[in-house]
């Protein structure tokens, strides 16, 4: 019996461990291959007393309620400026349809808020705060699937915060 219980333990671990490892793939192959995309930040306070110095992000597009669509997930279609900078185009369930020149970022929703992406929190370390207070856009890395990753954030001239 115990023999069985080492074989089920040690098949679970590696179960776990190969999921892991592709999520950590898939997300890598978002930051090298992925489309990047800027979206305007709405100002917010970048402090907690129980995480640390960070930035909880809200996005200009994600409180645009022109196009509100009653579910609570879905894909927010977006078309991109010379800039990179994100204007939403529209809201909608499926990945398709889509046009040339239209991208698609994953969101969610809870109870009718605003559009949540998965990227709404930038942690940085402690005492570096005053240096992302021009922060101006979130930079996202998208696959076509809609898949994103939070890269970054981009001063008014659209450079990156180092």
């Amino acid at each position: 019996m115990k023999k069985y219980k080492i074989v089920l333990i040690c098949a679970n671990l590696v179960i776990v461990l190969m999921f892991f490892h592709y999520s950590v793939y898939q997300k890598e192959a978002i930051l090298t291959k992925g489309q990047l995309v800027l979206l305007r930040l709405a100002p917010v306070d970048p402090r907690s007393l129980m995480q640390g110095d960070y930035m909880d992000l809200r996005y200009d597009i994600s409180r645009n309620d022109s196009d509100i669509s009653k579910s609570s997930s879905g894909y927010l279609v977006v078309q991109l400026d010379s800039g990179n900078v994100a204007r939403m185009v529209r809201l909608q369930d499926k990945a398709t349809p889509r046009a040339t020149g239209e991208y698609l970022i994953k969101y969610s929703r809870r109870a009718y808020r605003d559009v949540r992406i998965g990227a709404e929190s930038y942690f940085f370390e402690e005492g570096q705060g005053s240096k992302y207070d021009s922060a101006a856009y979130g930079g996202l890395r998208i696959d076509d699937r809609g898949n994103s990753v939070l890269t970054g954030l981009y001063d008014s001239h659209k450079q990156l915060i180092q």
